[in-house]
């Protein structure tokens, strides 16, 4: 369950890209001159409880992760820069300063900037922000975010930079067209009664605070998510999102979470590692800033809801009962022990993921049946490659290794044969990887 490293605008992603989290909020716009009703003022004796409850949804919601700048950014502050297909989208401050943040904002002027993507002014906010998910929070929830960011957060007077984005796409009233077309209509989440509190809870979190479908969701050629909710068929089947690949979270036992147990869900949400799967790109930084601090009950629903969620788009396959490489009937006519891909692999890969790819647990991930590996898309895998990359660093998992980069070790052809390899063998049945997949994938990285 791997999203992509840098956070996109969702990330977009997904990309937006985002992609893996919260993205950018009510980017710096003015208080209307007309005076606003605020929210009910909160009783003393409930505020620290309500505060508290806002820094835990905060949490939930990954907000700090997209609206804090890298290289010792402050909390809040915005700053980071977020690609998307239509150009770098700089996140806001969201801290309580009167002048570049949001302490002017009424209750009313926070909540339709998280719902409805809009800022005081009828600024058009960019859909890296994911409103569209932030839409079926619960009133009680934005209350309490309210309260959080307002009484709890520092200030910090951080001016927001304006979006890297070029004409047309700047014309922010066209985004009122592309909500019209693209924004679930349903409103708060409402509970399914055929289901029971704990799949709803799953629901909820996964669908609104959690925004998991902006990177793990494929997008549209308008950029537009193309599923809120199970009821679509591309609902979490995942999607690229700035050069990296958010895994298929549906039942597909190939790629998806179909082979993965529950309890295991729960270790790699709360540790970045569980049965033999470690957390790479951009859902290290998620499990660091967001998903660790979650309590054990919001995460065995969140597993409970992923678990329940039948097959979509599925690719690859699995079978340990054909332990060694693609033979000669699926084209590979060289033996498993001659081909170069298994000689890079053996030189280079073995140490940490076993001669079997069996991995060293929990340190290194297995890559035998791992749906990352075997996912038709093997953007991440060409990434991990490329720039290599690390493991989450958890108050309660494993210490945090690194993959180094092999873009000055291999060639192209060295690690798309690699790539091959070890989607082939020990079971695992994904296309090939080729030479020009990681040529077209380096010459667009980080453009």
């Amino acid at each position: 369950m791997a999203a992509a490293q840098s956070r996109i605008a969702v990330h977009a992603v997904v990309g937006v890209l985002l992609i893996g989290t919260c993205v950018a909020g009510a980017e710096g716009a003015k208080a209307q001159t007309a005076p606003r009703p605020s929210a009910p003022p909160m009783q003393p004796s409930a505020d620290q409880s309500l505060i508290a409850r806002g820094a835990y949804l905060a949490k939930a919601g990954d907000c700090a992760g997209c609206h804090t700048a890298v290289n010792g950014g402050a909390p809040y502050a915005g700053g980071l820069g977020m690609a998307s297909p239509f150009g770098t989208i700089i996140s806001s401050n969201i801290t309580p300063d009167p002048r570049y943040g949001i302490g002017r904002y009424s209750y009313e002027d926070f909540a339709r900037a998280l719902r409805e993507g809009v800022a005081p002014g009828a600024k058009h906010l960019y859909p890296a922000m994911p409103y569209p998910s932030f839409s079926k929070l619960a009133d009680d929830d934005v209350h309490a975010l309210y309260g959080y960011f307002m009484h709890a957060v520092k200030p910090v007077a951080r001016p927001n930079e304006p979006p890297q984005v070029p004409f047309p796409f700047n014309q922010r009233w066209t985004l009122t067209f592309w909500k019209w077309l693209f924004m679930p209509k349903g409103g708060p989440y409402r509970a399914h009664p055929e289901h029971d509190a704990q799949w709803n809870r799953g629901a909820y979190l996964v669908q609104s605070l959690g925004h998991c479908g902006a990177c793990h969701t494929p997008r549209g050629v308008a950029f537009q998510e193309r599923g809120y909710d199970e009821a679509s068929p591309h609902y979490l089947a995942g999607g690229v999102n700035d050069h990296w690949f958010a895994a298929n979270l549906t039942g597909d036992p190939g790629s998806g979470l179909g082979r993965v147990p529950a309890d295991d869900l729960v270790s790699f949400l709360k540790t970045g590692h569980g049965g033999g799967l470690v957390a790479y790109g951009s859902m290290v930084e998620q499990i660091e800033d967001s998903s660790q601090y979650l309590n054990d009950d919001d995460l065995r629903a969140i597993a409970s809801y992923l678990k329940s969620l039948p097959s979509q788009q599925p690719s690859g396959n699995y079978n340990p009962e054909r332990p060694v490489a693609r033979s000669a009937a699926n084209g590979n006519r060289v033996h498993e022990r001659q081909s170069a891909g298994a000689t890079v692999y053996q030189s280079f890969c073995a140490r940490c993921h076993g001669d079997r790819g069996m991995g060293n647990l929990p340190l290194y991930p297995k890559l035998a049946g791992n749906p990352s590996v075997i996912s038709d898309d093997a953007t991440s895998l060409i990434r991990l490659l490329v720039e290599g990359g690390n493991t989450p660093a958890t108050l309660t998992g494993p210490p945090r290794m690194n993959m180094p980069a092999f873009a000055g070790l291999l060639s192209d052809a060295e690690m798309a044969q690699a790539l091959t390899y070890i989607r082939s063998a020990w079971g695992n049945d994904a296309r090939q990887v080729t030479a020009n997949d990681v040529g077209t994938f380096r010459s667009g990285l980080h453009k």
